[in-house]
């Protein structure tokens, strides 16, 4: 008969050895990073690592026991690598971001572009986060308010990143990684989307609806009820207000923000209808590499190489350093096919230890990281 009891006290022998040869073994890890702190060499090699692991590998005795040491030492050697940033961190050899904190934003008599025209969300929420006394101007598309900050002709851009019911704006993460400026504030909006249409006009006149794709998508399932309608996409929910306005066809409606009846003049044929809550998340682009004293959230985005456990080596930078990640999304790299980038919002400030050191990790490890704002 077999005895368990005997056997799990052998268990728990080896189990207290193991232990005190982990920890002599970090011991001796911290020695390795002492010289390679004294000689500016790097934390993390690879290659090292790699060699490492083949050779432990090829100690076992089945398949299935060496997938289990590559595993073990993998986490172990991760480990070792997040002590040593400890180390660094002591040291005084900071992951120098190149942001600069300050007491608040300034607004004062600054400049804001936006995409789209008074009447449209964006529009709402350059209002909320700056009040209604700063000086703004629109442009057509998200591209353009970028490029207005790149020219100095704007202190800031406000663009649209998430809706809680139709998910993130795609392209927008594609422009933070194209134009790389930071994120120094975000602002909540409600939407409240209203069908407007023509004065006179009917429900049973409507045969076409014009919006943004956003906005389609978000009362999908009102429009489905009137399948005879045929939807069209235009740049914003507010030139979408404004072309039923100027064509003052009846038989053509909008969705767009229930203030843009009167922006325009035209009545609410039918409004309430995208049933659970809806908002939409801003976020705020500045040109400057600041951030805010009482800033709590980062957005980071990483590329990793192309290899098994890589993502799950990353986010282990947070677990470590007790960092809650509140959002994780990831974009196609258009130039290298089947290979991603990811982007992370996670709390914390820059200039806290565990920030620093989940961030000097992560981008030891990672292909690239680049740091999108601290707000």
């Amino acid at each position: 008969m077999i005895d368990l009891l005997k056997i799990r006290k052998q268990i728990d022998e080896i189990d207290d050895g193991i232990v005190k040869l982990f920890e002599q073994r970090m011991s001796l890890s911290e020695e390795v990073a002492e010289f390679k702190i004294e000689r500016g060499k790097s934390v993390f090699d690879k290659a090292r690592e790699d060699e490492k692991l083949e050779k432990l590998m090829g100690k076992s005795s089945t398949d299935f026991n060496a997938k289990g040491v590559q595993e073990l030492f993998s986490q172990i050697m991760s480990i070792s690598r997040k002590r040593q940033y400890q180390l660094l961190a002591k040291k005084g050899i900071s992951g120098e971001e190149g942001f600069e904190k300050v007491d608040k934003l300034e607004t004062k008599d600054c400049k804001v572009v936006f995409q789209g025209m008074e009447g449209a969300y964006t529009f709402t929420a350059v209002n909320t986060f700056f009040g209604e006394e700063i000086s703004s101007v629109n442009v057509e598309t998200w591209k353009e308010a970028m490029e207005a900050i790149k020219s100095e002709q704007a202190d800031y851009a406000v663009l649209p990143i998430e809706n809680s019911t139709a998910g993130i704006v795609t392209d927008i993460y594609d422009l933070l990684m194209e134009y790389k400026y930071s994120i120094v504030g975000e602002q909540v909006i409600k939407i409240e989307h209203a069908l407007l249409a023509p004065q006179g006009a009917t429900l049973s006149d409507i045969k076409t609806v014009y919006s943004h794709p956003q906005g389609l998508m978000q009362c999908k399932d009102y429009l489905e009820k009137h399948h005879n309608w045929e939807t069209k996409e235009l740049l914003n929910t507010a030139f979408a207000a404004k072309k039923v306005k100027e064509d003052n066809d009846k038989s053509q409606a909008a969705i767009a923000n229930i203030h843009a009846a009167k922006s325009f003049g035209l009545q609410v044929l039918d409004k309430d209808f995208h049933g659970e809550t809806n908002e939409t998340r801003f976020i705020i682009i500045s040109k400057q590499k600041i951030y805010a004293k009482n800033a709590k959230k980062i957005t980071i985005c990483f590329e990793l190489p192309h290899e098994s456990g890589t993502l799950y080596n990353i986010l282990s930078h947070f677990i470590y350093n007790d960092l809650s990640m509140t959002k994780i999304e990831s974009r196609p790299i258009r130039e290298r096919n089947w290979e991603y980038r990811f982007f992370v919002d996670f709390e914390g400030r820059l200039d806290d230890s565990a920030v620093q050191n989940a961030l000097r990790g992560i981008a030891q490890e990672a292909s690239q990281l680049v740091i999108l704002g601290n707000y």
